[in-house]
């Protein structure tokens, strides 16, 4: 079937109104042409989509149904002219990212730098999230992208590998452990830790990784900054797991020792996550590959 979008636009609007009178006023249309599209729009779907009453119109399960996907179809159109319209003007197009700070911390800033030397005109909005509020960010589509860890629960996108990290133990310097070369993260849970926001992915994997030996984490501090986390432990308010590469830049400046943990879980990969990459923009497809290729 062929729908007419001015028809559908009319039918929102009465859906909306529950008033054919209001809906002429407000769309500047008389009633006649108003009903006359409605009942061309019944006769093609072959099924009432209206019951009128002293009061106005209500919707029959048919007319709920069609206006369900004619307003998809409607905010669909209008997210197809924001795009060409970018073309248009030079803009090219606008990607919304949501990522866990150890994406935006490490890698994401070097690949946005690269693409943006082959794309100048492309845009982003990125916002920092916890790991399971990036995935719903994603699934809701608030957010075109999301990167987390391969760990966190990601049913119904479409995750491709992006990074590698690793996870390793920050002491600081004159600490018990700071002399050791490798620890086994058992030994770490014996210490008063500094630890992350409670829906990172970090922690999520610490305290799942506890829970299997046995025990549980000492926290004595959660903070979400990984600035804030290397201060407070350069205080001695404990000893935290944060990615190495992270770290090398607080080590000097805060008198820090990095320590390996001995643990396969340590290294861990980094994923972005769509809803479905075949669904996805050029401009989305681009980046997507552009980020495949960085690591």
């Amino acid at each position: 079937m062929r729908y007419d979008l001015t028809s559908l636009d009319l039918f929102i609007t009465v859906a909306q109104e529950r008033n054919l009178t209001r809906t002429s006023r407000i769309k500047h249309v008389a009633v006649s042409a108003i009903s006359k599209r409605i009942t061309e729009l019944e006769a093609q779907i072959g099924s009432p989509l209206l019951v009128r009453n002293a009061r106005g119109v209500e919707l029959t399960p048919a007319g709920q149904s069609l206006l369900f996907y004619a307003r998809q179809l409607k905010q669909t159109m209008a997210q197809l002219d924001t795009e060409l319209s970018g073309y248009a003007s030079g803009v090219k197009g606008h990607i919304r990212i949501h990522a866990i700070t150890s994406a935006l911390s490490q890698f994401l800033p070097q690949d946005l730098a690269g693409f943006a030397q082959l794309y100048p005109a492309i845009k982003f909005d990125i916002e920092e999230r916890v790991g399971s509020a990036v995935v719903r960010a994603v699934a809701d589509g608030r957010a075109d992208l999301g990167i987390i860890a391969a760990q966190t629960p990601a049913q119904g996108l479409e995750t491709f590998p992006y990074r590698h990290d690793e996870l390793t133990l920050v002491v600081p310097v004159g600490h018990a452990l700071a002399t050791r070369q490798r620890v086994r993260f058992e030994e770490v849970l014996e210490h008063e830790m500094v630890g992350p926001h409670l829906e990172s992915s970090v922690h999520t994997l610490l305290t799942s990784e506890a829970e299997r030996l046995g025990k549980a984490l000492k926290l004595r501090i959660r903070i979400s900054s990984f600035d804030c986390m290397c201060r407070m432990v350069s205080n001695g308010l404990g000893v935290a797991v944060l990615p190495r590469s992270v770290t090398d830049q607080y080590l000097r400046s805060h008198k820090l020792k990095a320590v390996t943990l001995d643990e396969p879980w340590a290294q861990r990969t980094l994923l972005l996550a769509l809803r479905k990459f075949d669904g996805a923009s050029a401009t989305l497809k681009t980046f997507v590959d552009h980020l495949k290729l960085a690591d």
